[in-house]
């Protein structure tokens, strides 16, 4: 990669991650002071990065080792504040010491790489040059600085913890300084420290014990309607009869809580649902309880417990908790819920089943009920479909493999199931059927990996797996709709820079310049959009300089809609810098009387780069030696 590309690169990543960081929300929990101030120096960083977009400079060696180096910093500062928003609110509160302390240490790490930046070599705007210097004055006033610890929440929380009934004044302070003021704030703290739990191997410890210890208080204590508790009526309602001593194997191993929807996995314990569908998406591949490896991840409904369980609460008097209405949804004027999970239980069973026939049609009433809403696509993630799909990929019958593929496209939609198809270690079968399937589950194949290659992880998973010379294939012998499956997965994928030589490597060059020149093939759009992505890697670069491109380029400036204009001049901008061969070809082929055209008429990227065009055509000495 050549130091104008990784520069670009660079430069980009930055604009994206303090675009992410300046997206999060507000905190308010015990953090909130060293969250917030955080998110709001990284935010003043953007001027800085957007004018070095802008500027498209060359950056040295050491200018782009400084950013990088930067950007290692304001990822660990970006998961800090994740953490920190999603994570556990007592677990903050009773390590506060430690999460100052990491917030001090990304500080120091931020104030640290700033001070490496050469901000003269950046050839900065005077107003963006002054801001970046005050970021950074308050990085080093910051790091200097460790707050003061809050007493009064440290008196808190200890008597809380040693006192049986702790006074109310107490859990009202900290409920609200924890933010643990509605049912709803509860069940995500109870989530967030059934996560501990799982991350932590499934050991809780000391702390756990602690923390469980005092959302119970806190629990209760909003529970019992005090007038300072955020809660409503029918919450209350909801919650009251708990009583009873909940027996042992009523509750979920992981936790510990009564199960509402108790399934059995393959060493034959029983967990609820939704925790053990957790345990396995975070990449276990053992049975909690025993520690015994799984042999497959499907889940069985266990049927009896449940039934148990519903007795003993109809007897003690306890309202067994509902499942999420996003499972039992029914259709107006239907007794049959749309997404019923004993139907779909039903369903993988026969997917697990040997009959050819069986699975064939079970998986295409599965690729239907998940192309239909939302709620299904969930329902049929939860009950374990997604496994045994990615197994069905490998079927040597056409038809089952097709409805498999296309099944996982359409569960796919849900950000969610992304990861647990890439989990289930699909992405390889995927990239077989777009080789070597029917046509149709080809371009369903392509669909499902620009859909998983959202996700910029998954980017360099599907570009090492080989996917290149199967999606140029489509490109070039597909179905119109399957041309148009590949391009959208080519350019996605080609967003990531080391996927860019993969592409080149492959082939795609030649393909696109066809695509180009084919005015009533309807492919110009996706063509252009590809090469413009290509043309900023030295490789794409040469490849398509190669190709005699500028003749058909100028044409589209000249004709084509205003986003190709753009990106052919996007392209034409990339190959003529540092080449005067191209800007002679340029203008022998009139660029110059286009690009006054599109620098007067066209999108502001593509006024800038025909703005930038001209200054190069104007002052480059020619082949001949005129200037």
């Amino acid at each position: 990669m050549g130091p104008m590309e990784e520069s670009t690169e660079v430069v980009d990543q930055l604009v994206e991650l303090i675009r992410e960081i300046s997206e999060f929300p507000e905190c308010r929990n015990t953090s909130k002071k060293m969250y917030n101030n955080l998110v709001r120096r990284v935010k003043l960083l953007s001027p800085l990065f957007e004018e070095l977009q802008d500027n498209e400079a060359s950056l040295g060696d050491e200018e782009i080792g400084a950013l990088v180096s930067l950007k290692v910093a304001l990822d660990s500062a970006k998961e800090l504040l994740r953490w920190v928003n999603d994570g556990s609110k007592l677990y903050q509160a009773l390590q506060s010491d430690k999460i100052a302390y990491e917030f001090h240490k990304v500080t120091e790490k931020v104030e640290e790489e700033l001070s490496r930046i050469a901000y003269d070599e950046f050839h900065l705007s005077e107003e963006v040059l002054e801001q970046t210097e005050l970021v950074h004055t308050q990085f080093k006033r910051a790091k200097d600085r460790m707050d003061t610890p809050d007493l009064q929440l440290h008196f808190d929380l200890s008597t809380a913890l040693k006192e049986k009934d702790p006074d109310p004044a107490i859990l009202r302070r900290l409920s609200e300084k924890l933010q643990l003021r509605t049912i709803n704030d509860l069940k995500k703290e109870s989530l967030a420290l059934h996560e501990i739990v799982i991350s932590g191997g499934g050991d809780p410890g000391d702390l756990l014990g602690e923390m469980s210890v005092l959302l119970k208080k806190v629990k209760d204590y909003v529970l019992m309607g005090y007038p300072e508790a955020d809660t409503s009526e029918s919450e209350k309602s909801s919650v009251r009869h708990r009583s009873p001593v909940i027996p042992d194997d009523f509750r979920c191993p992981i936790s510990l809580e009564l199960m509402k929807d108790p399934v059995i996995v393959s060493t034959g314990q029983t967990y609820e649902r939704s925790c053990i569908k957790k345990w396995l998406d975070a990449g276990h591949k053992t049975c909690p309880k025993t520690q015994q490896t799984l042999v497959h991840t499907a889940l069985t409904p266990n049927y009896v417990l449940k039934s148990l369980i519903a007795q003993w609460c109809e007897s003690n008097g306890v309202e067994l908790p509902k499942k999420q209405e996003s499972c039992r949804n029914k259709k107006s004027g239907s007794s049959v819920s749309d997404c019923d999970r004993v139907a779909i239980d039903a369903l993988l069973q026969k997917l697990i089943n040997r009959n050819t026939e069986e699975q064939r049609a079970a998986a295409g009433e599965i690729r239907l009920l998940a192309k239909r809403n939302a709620d299904n696509r969930v329902c049929i993630a939860e009950a374990g479909a997604i496994p045994l799909l990615a197994e069905l990929l490998s079927s040597p019958d056409p038809r089952t493999q097709e409805h498999a593929v296309t099944a996982l496209l359409n569960l796919s939609i849900n950000e969610a199931n992304k990861r647990s198809i890439v989990n289930a270690g699909a992405i390889p079968d995927i990239v077989d059927v777009l080789k070597n399937g029917s046509m149709e589950a080809r371009e369903n194949a392509a669909a499902t990996l620009f859909s998983l290659s959202v996700i910029d992880e998954n980017k360099v998973a599907i570009g090492g797996a080989g996917a290149f010379p199967a999606l140029i294939d489509l490109l070039c012998q597909g179905s119109p709709r399957g041309k148009k499956d590949a391009a959208t997965a080519i350019f996605n994928l080609s967003i990531y820079q080391g996927n860019k030589a993969k592409a080149v490597r492959a082939g795609i060059i030649a393909p696109l310049m066809r695509l180009l020149k084919d005015s009533g093939g309807g492919m110009i759009d996706e063509a252009l959009a590809i090469l413009a992505i290509l043309a900023s890697h030295q490789e794409g670069k040469l490849a398509i300089g190669q190709a005699e491109p500028i003749p058909v380029l100028i044409e589209v400036m000249r004709t084509g809609s205003p986003r190709n204009q753009e990106n052919a001049a996007a392209v034409l901008w990339s190959l003529c810098t540092g080449d005067v061969q191209h800007v002679q070809t340029a203008r022998e082929h009139a660029a110059e009387e286009v690009l006054k055209e599109l620098a007067e008429n066209g999108t502001d990227r593509g006024k800038r780069k025909a703005g930038n065009l001209l200054e190069l055509l104007r002052h480059t000495i020619n082949v001949a030696g005129e200037p």
